[in-house]
């Protein structure tokens, strides 16, 4: 199995017995003040999802809820816990899909490369691929048996503040700021402060879609991100949501030493001792 499945490839595989399917979905919505908050998308998944999917629960027990970020990185082992009780074992395959660009799917699919799980794919255009193909929807909740999941952590897919404070002076080290440009500019801060990491560069997570919410021909997406495949590449976002769908199509294509700053910029923002930079370099 690719990491990359089409609607297609997976209405032909939905009743594999090895393959586990999970919505990841997670609503965003804009508060009176202008701010964005994430809402638990078990409701959405309720009310209609893609046949045998279970549901993912990033702002439950796939995240560390004793943080107060919003989705801090779990332990490995609750990580691991919480997805062999949606029936993913050691053996398994992995489909996962949000309804919304694929951001939060990518982040469930990088915390299971994170824990040594490589069995896994993103669907191509999420829900609205599905939908786009006519194909249904089911109100079932899933039945799947408990299965275990070993963890074999791989620290170095995880950066945390330190290291993004260091890699400000290491020429070695490459930091994507995967926001839109205009927040990387400064123009508008979606947390405390505005700007960017300093010697960020900018690679929007929504430059790597179509107009469909597919992900761009990998020759495409070559031409856009270039560099070197063996730096040592930071990405990072607000919470470290959107930075995951860079990590991966960055893995994707042969990059080999990438990892994503989870806590991003809202840990980095909140701290007034990091640095930030408004406008372009």
């Amino acid at each position: 199995m690719d990491t990359l499945v089409s609607a297609s490839w997976l209405g032909a595989h939905l009743d594999d017995p090895d393959l586990v399917v999970l919505d990841c979905s997670v609503r965003v919505e804009q508060d009176a003040d202008g701010r964005f908050r994430s809402i638990n998308g078990r409701p959405d998944y309720e009310n209609g999802h893609i046949p045998t999917a279970g549901f993912a629960d990033l702002l439950g027990d796939l995240s560390d809820r004793s943080s107060p970020l919003e989705t801090a990185m779990p332990k490995p082992e609750q990580f691991c816990a919480a997805m062999g009780a949606l029936g993913v074992g050691d053996d398994s395959r992995v489909v996962l899909y949000d309804d919304s660009l694929s951001v939060w799917a990518a982040r469930v699919w990088w915390t299971l490369r994170w824990v040594g799980f490589d069995r896994a794919a993103l669907l191509d255009g999420g829900l609205n691929a599905w939908l786009s193909e006519d194909r249904p929807l089911s109100t079932e909740p899933a039945t799947r048996p408990a299965r275990h999941l070993t963890p074999a952590l791989r620290p170095r897919l995880i950066a945390d503040r330190d290291e993004v404070l260091a890699a400000i002076e290491d020429d070695a080290v490459s930091l994507v700021d995967t926001m839109p440009a205009e927040h990387y500019r400064g123009e508008f801060a979606l947390y405390d402060r505005p700007g960017h990491i300093p010697g960020a560069t900018n690679l929007s997570a929504l430059a790597l879609l179509d107009e469909a919410g597919r992900f761009r021909p990998d020759e495409e997406l070559a031409a856009i991100i270039g560099g070197d495949r063996s730096t040592r590449t930071i990405t990072y976002c607000g919470g470290g949501i959107a930075a995951s769908a860079n990590a991966f199509v960055m893995t994707r294509l042969g990059f080999t030493d990438v990892a994503v700053y989870a806590a991003s910029l809202e840990e980095w923002a909140a701290d007034a001792s990091l640095p930030l930079v408004v406008g372009t370099p």
